[in-house]
């Protein structure tokens, strides 16, 4: 986390900035394509760019020992040098890279406010009472993405928004069914506290890593929900005129898709086990969003 705030009296010119953005996109485990080869090479630096920005906000909110009031104050700080940076005083690899973003393209600085909005909420960690709660999240830490890049592509119609909500909602609970095992040490529950209830399941089960039948039960409902989402957004590719933007979203869709799969394929044993996509499954998601794209 440390490298997230990088010496600021270091100057970085912009092709190495982004060249540094293009490095941490690539060294990052996503279940979608960061900045791929399916992109124009002119919006990809802007994508590193944007997932720079975003991936360390992420490890300031959760990663590390730090206490909360730390890790809001970081985030603080990160929203600072963000609104420097659209005023063309950045410093630091990162926003010297959102910063010529910020000049080149016309995307609302506000969509990067809200996903430090919502990396405030996972500081604090305090979980979900509702499932409303949990979606209304998804609003701040998911959806501003999708808007983004069609931002960023000149897209970015009522009806294309409303869609890439869809989908962008579907990917970040299909990501959080799929971390469920690995986010129970870091004592980190997405689960909303209304669900379990709804269906049965505590809490002290959750943590014991009980899979019973309402354990089962419950993750078929959270995972359908992941799905739904995925397929309500599905037509969005479509209206597209980009073939490549068109290539890109098919490939985001149908990675989140498969990874509902994948947890299926798993029975919904996710608290000892997380699914993941292997090299197989990339070359599925890649054989289905060509076919699509046509």
């Amino acid at each position: 986390m440390e490298s997230a705030l990088i010496d600021r009296r270091e100057k970085w010119t912009e092709e190495a900035a982004y060249a540094w953005c293009a490095k941490i996109a690539r060294d990052h485990y996503e279940n979608f394509p960061v900045a791929s080869r399916l992109l124009p090479k002119r919006a990809r630096k802007h994508v590193t760019a944007i997932y720079a920005f975003a991936r360390y906000a992420d490890d300031l909110a959760d990663e590390g020992e730090m206490p909360v009031e730390e890790r809001l104050t970081a985030l603080d700080l990160w929203n600072q040098r963000l609104e420097e940076a659209a005023l063309g005083n950045a410093e630091g690899p990162i926003f010297t890279a959102l910063s010529a973003t910020l000049r080149d393209t016309e995307i609302p600085i506000s969509l990067l406010s809200d996903l430090l909005t919502a990396f405030r909420q996972d500081a604090r960690n305090l979980g979900y009472e509702r499932e409303e709660d949990l979606l209304r999240y998804c609003q701040f830490s998911a959806n501003p993405v999708g808007r983004l890049v069609l931002h960023l592509f000149e897209e970015a119609r009522p009806e294309h928004l409303t869609l890439s909500d869809h989908v962008c909602t579907g990917l970040q609970l299909a990501n959080f069914w799929q971390d469920i095992s690995v986010d129970l040490p870091r004592e980190r529950i997405n689960i909303p506290r209304e669900t379990m209830h709804r269906f049965g399941y505590s809490i002290e089960e959750l943590e014991g890593r009980e899979e019973n039948e309402a354990f089962h039960s419950m993750m078929i409902y959270l995972s359908n929900i992941a799905e739904e989402h995925l397929y309500s957004g599905s037509s969005l590719p479509k209206t597209i005129s980009s073939f490549r933007l068109r290539l890109e979203l098919h490939a985001t869709i149908q990675g989140g898709l498969r990874v509902v799969e994948k947890i299926r394929g798993l029975n919904y044993h996710l608290l000892r086990e997380r699914p993941t996509l292997k090299k197989g499954d990339v070359l599925i998601v890649g054989v289905r969003s060509l076919f699509r794209s046509l």
